[in-house]
């Protein structure tokens, strides 16, 4: 009679146990401190106590994620900012935002000191503007329309900071987090950083975007996955991150562990990914107005055509603005 009990309750502890639902994340660009917050996740264990086995599939320069998300060969994708979700929508492409870890986009002006580019109205003047393809045909419009800037002074930015260094009247497009890092290395000297963000640049980046049928089919999948993200991040920042740094050194060897401080100390000082209303409704927050605002703006730079994207299309605000890993923070960060 013992033995049977005994083998019963086994066999109901074994019916409890449930596998966990495995979920493949891809993101945009190699590891860096950037994706932090997702590697945290999986190295304390905070997607594993979500009932998730997530791999992390880093992107690069010969690698593009974003179509394997429709095509439904990842669960989530890690995303720049809105415009690609625009893209989406205006194509037809079934995928949808469902929590934005950055408030700010990252995307800057870098200038040299003591050229008189500390005032960010003054950058229009540079006589060079070293700019990428996709940002002359993106942001640049958005600074040409809202800010003044010229065609006149672009030049070709290939990833390579040799010109910029040795042309002192020259601005560049950089990431905030990442490219001063390379400066203060490579020349030397501490750059002037302007966040196009805190010049009215609205959107939100590092968007994590679901297909349309997760959403509909499986909403408390897609909820643990962006919970355990978002205390991913919060760990990050304020807490022991040492085990994510090492698993994105692993992913990505060029990355060193003080550029991925260095880069977090950025993160934090400008407020990427904890400022406006993530400061109130916790990390991942969206809302209905600020996606409208930026359209809004695209809109004028001649991006978009008024009405062309269905703004109830871009994101599932269901899964964000709930304080998750407020109380965590307030701990961690005493």
């Amino acid at each position: 009679m013992k033995r049977i009990t005994i083998l019963a309750m086994a066999a109901l502890a074994a019916s409890l146990v449930h596998a966990e639902d495995k979920v493949t994340f891809a993101t945009n660009w190699k590891a860096q401190a950037a994706h932090g917050g997702f590697y945290q996740a999986v190295a304390d264990g905070t997607y594993k106590k979500y009932g998730l086995d997530v791999t992390i599939q880093q992107g690069g320069p010969q690698v593009n994620n974003r179509p394997l998300l429709p095509a439904g060969r990842i669960d989530f994708l890690m995303t720049g900012n809105l415009l690609h979700s625009f893209d989406n929508v205006k194509n037809g492409v079934p995928t949808v935002v469902v929590a934005a870890m950055f408030q700010k986009d990252p995307q800057a002006l870098i200038a040299h000191p003591g050229q008189g580019y500390e005032s960010f109205d003054k950058l229009k003047s540079a006589p060079v503007a070293l700019i990428a393809k996709d940002g002359q045909f993106s942001w640049w419009q958005w600074l040409k329309v809202t800010h003044g800037f010229k065609d006149e002074v672009l030049k070709p930015y290939n990833y390579n900071l040799g010109p910029f260094l040795a042309n002192d009247k020259a601005i560049q497009q950089g990431y905030s987090v990442a490219e001063p890092i390379y400066v203060e290395t490579q020349g030397k000297f501490k750059p002037v950083v302007h966040l196009l963000a805190d010049h009215g640049f609205s959107t939100y980046s590092t968007v994590i975007e679901a297909r349309t049928d997760t959403v509909k089919n499986k909403p408390e999948l897609v909820q643990r996955f962006v919970d355990a993200s978002i205390l991913g991040w919060v760990n990050y920042l304020y807490g022991d991150r040492r085990a994510a740094n090492a698993m994105m050194m692993k992913d990505n060897p060029e990355m060193t562990a003080d550029e991925i401080e260095a880069s977090v100390a950025l993160m934090k000082q400008q407020g990427i990914v904890d400022s406006g209303e993530a400061l109130k409704n916790g990390i991942g927050a969206m809302s209905d107005a600020r996606i409208k605002d930026f359209y809004d703006q695209m809109v004028k730079a001649g991006l978009y055509k008024a009405g062309e994207v269905d703004l109830s299309k871009v994101a599932a605000l269901q899964f964000v603005n709930k304080r998750v890993g407020m109380d965590l923070k307030a701990k961690l960060a005493k």
